[in-house]
């Protein structure tokens, strides 16, 4: 196994994450802000935002030893939907051969800034594919739909769509999701793997409302030994879409480990694929911290404690941590707290502001670990 290496860049250190966690064959960057170096914002418009992201983001991988060139997967958050196709046009440009995976959602962001991102990528020199589904029409949007690497398959973030011509399938959830998860299916398929290979999803609905008839249909793709799994609830590009789901994985097969998270929910406690450990998005909302944030994020902590004390690992091995907070002024907590669980080499981290199913939940953590 690899070791875990935490890349120390100028310009871009923090006491609460490191800008890129190197482990198991991957980089791990934090999101991103178009900050110059000043630290403050650059720019007001999306498109020159959107630049100087990319321009931190090469800087990153370039002291991690990669590049944008390999890079496998990406997540992008914008602050609205309306600047999705100015977003693009510069994005197209950094990536305009075999781009990577990608997933775009509208979330909370800090005062300011249009855009923020976060990748993975390998480093420069490692094998890194992109595949593409037979019969299926080029995206017309600057990502691919597979790309394989490390021994995981990335896929890109999937909406209602007709892979053949790219035309949006409208309807309920019932039906956006049968056909995301269909489409997921083909693309699977295409890299010599089933639903049962799949280890993470990231689950994004424009309503909580939607979450039951989601899990309806998403239970009937992951029957046994489903993926780690986070759902927030976040704005989507256009209005036709009411669900996106990305997934991971694993091309050496997988095992469930940790209790199951619920009867009801088609979700594992957490996922290993080899050196990986992938787990489910965790809340700390109890009747007794209802409204405390840092009570919540004490006890989300301790939940993730537990889970990996249980495959014999510990905080020292994560190297990512997605949080979801309902609102972004109760980041400073989180990050004062954070710093006493990571007291020196932090993971890579994105914190952006999302609505959660569990609706008194404030705080959601989904982290991804490495080691054995």
């Amino acid at each position: 196994m690899q070791e875990r290496q935490v890349v120390k860049v100028p310009g871009i250190e923090s006491t609460h994450a490191s800008p890129a966690v190197v482990a198991g064959g991957l980089v791990f960057v934090s999101a991103l802000a178009p900050l110059g170096p000043d630290g403050k914002v650059a720019a007001t418009d999306v498109q020159t935002q959107t630049k100087r992201v990319l321009e931190r983001l090469s800087g990153v991988l370039a002291a991690a030893g990669s590049s944008l060139a390999q890079a496998v997967s990406m997540h992008v958050y914008l602050r609205s939907s309306a600047d999705f196709e100015a977003m693009n046009a510069v994005y197209r440009e950094a990536f305009a051969v075999s781009p990577p995976a990608r997933a775009t959602v509208v979330t909370d962001l800090p005062p300011g800034v249009l855009i923020m991102m976060s990748a993975i990528a390998v480093p420069n020199g490692a094998p890194r594919e992109t595949m593409h589904p037979a019969g299926w029409m080029k995206s017309p949007r600057p990502y691919s739909y597979i790309v394989k690497a490390a021994g995981l398959v990335f896929l890109s973030g999937l909406v209602s769509r007709r892979g053949t011509d790219d035309q949006v399938v409208p309807g309920p959830m019932a039906v956006q999701t049968t056909t995301v998860l269909d489409n997921a299916g083909v693309l699977l398929k295409t890299a010599g793997l089933t639903y049962a290979d799949v280890v993470s999803a990231r689950v994004f609905l424009t309503d909580d409302s939607y979450f039951e008839a989601m899990n309806d249909q998403y239970r009937r793709y992951f029957t046994t030994n489903p993926p780690a799994r986070a759902t927030a609830v976040t704005g989507l590009m256009g209005n036709e879409s009411s669900v996106e789901i990305s997934l991971i994985a694993s091309a050496n097969g997988k095992q469930v480990v940790g209790p199951a998270v619920s009867p009801s929910l088609p979700l594992s406690t957490a996922v290993r694929a080899g050196d990986f450990l992938f787990l489910s998005g965790v809340l700390g909302n109890t009747e007794a911290n209802a409204g405390n944030v840092t009570a919540q994020a004490q006890e989300t902590f301790t939940r993730i404690r537990r889970t990996l004390d249980d495959v014999g690992l510990s905080f020292s091995h994560v190297v990512d941590n997605l949080v979801y907070v309902t609102d972004l002024w109760q980041q400073k907590p989180v990050d004062e707290l954070s710093r006493t669980i990571f007291p020196q080499d932090p993971p890579a981290r994105t914190v952006v502001g999302a609505k959660l199913v569990t609706r008194s939940g404030l705080i959601e953590m989904m982290m991804t670990a490495v080691g054995r």
